[in-house]
């Protein structure tokens, strides 16, 4: 439909997921939802680098057990992260002997990758594919601002970067929810460039994305119980709706943001979660958990990703940021 909306004929399912988070985030409301919660988020290594390549193996490991599977079964694996060079998905890869294909889409790769196997599946060319993502608040850190031991002060605009990583196992038919269409999202660049302001970078390219979907579907916001942003957080949520509200699409009676809702949102965690394990944690532990109970039939998922390096940031460029959106149903 039109030049960026797809929909799935044969509508792949879901039948398996799979989550992992921090101590941080297992103390919000998203907690009692997770599947694995740390109580170190060194989870037994020596770097924060090897923790977040450990829990993306976790969780891939968990998507193929938790659908009765063996690894020999699976005939690919789509997974990225925030590191350089996707170092945590690639490594993760290692321990596996499933075709790979890693993806990055920053904090937007759970939607990209579930895009991405959903396809495979869908053309016939697969018959189970995993899709996962993941982060760590300490390496992102370490990356993309300040190392942890600089102790440097967070300004009120900024997020915590998720400690978690969500796994999900796409079949070609089974019990589960199934894919019916996805968007796939443009670069859209508003010239911010505070790195600390992912929620005001990121909102654009989500607004861009959700009206590309409702013109190209010719669908009503009602037809969705849930709209489902990645990681704007309490700011970049209220961007969003006001942009969207602008172009005569008012969303806000059914929008949330997977970063307002991981923590409880108090000062200490200014405008709420961020990063590709956000949306991956919230997506394959309380959305999935509300959509086979029931408590939800359609929802529309939209990861946002900054597309930015800090390369990019010292010579003085913009943040270009990208949203995926995928429908999924009960």
């Amino acid at each position: 439909m039109g030049n960026q909306t797809i929909y799935f004929k044969n509508q792949p399912r879901i039948i398996a997921v799979s989550s992992i988070a921090g101590t941080k985030e297992c103390k919000g409301i998203i907690g009692r939802y997770v599947e694995t919660a740390l109580s170190d988020d060194m989870f037994g290594e020596s770097t924060f680098e090897k923790a977040e390549c450990k829990m993306l193996s976790h969780v891939i490991d968990g998507a193929i057990t938790n659908a009765g599977l063996k690894r020999d079964q699976i005939d690919i694996l789509v997974s990225g992260d925030l590191l350089n060079q996707i170092i945590s998905a690639s490594f993760a890869a290692r321990d596996f002997s499933i075709s790979f294909l890693g993806v990055y889409g920053a904090c937007s790769t759970m939607a990209e990758s579930l895009a991405v196997a959903a396809t495979f599946i869908d053309g016939g060319h697969a018959n189970y594919a995993v899709a996962a993502t993941g982060s760590h608040f300490a390496s992102a850190e370490r990356q993309y601002r300040y190392p942890l031991e600089l102790g440097t002060t967070r300004p009120p605009q900024s997020q915590w970067t998720v400690t978690g990583a969500g796994g999900a196992l796409v079949a070609k038919e089974g019990d589960g929810i199934r894919i019916t269409a996805a968007t796939l999202g443009k670069v859209v660049d508003y010239g911010v460039t505070d790195v600390n302001n992912m929620g005001a970078a990121m909102a654009p390219a989500a607004a861009d994305t959700i009206l590309a979907h409702f013109r190209a579907t010719g669908e009503d916001v009602a037809d969705y119980d849930l709209i489902v942003t990645g990681d704007l957080g309490a700011l970049g949520s209220r961007i969003l709706k006001d942009l969207t509200w602008e172009k005569g699409l008012d969303i806000s009676a059914n929008h949330v943001d997977c970063g307002e809702i991981i923590y409880n949102v108090i000062e200490d965690e200014f405008q709420g979660g961020s990063g590709a394990g956000c949306s991956a944690v919230v997506l394959n532990s309380y959305i999935h958990s509300k959509m086979m109970t029931g408590g939800l039939k359609k929802v529309l998922f939209v990861a946002t990703g900054a597309l930015l390096s800090t390369v990019s940031s010292g010579q003085g460029e913009s943040i270009p940021c990208i949203a995926h959106a995928v429908v999924l149903e009960r």
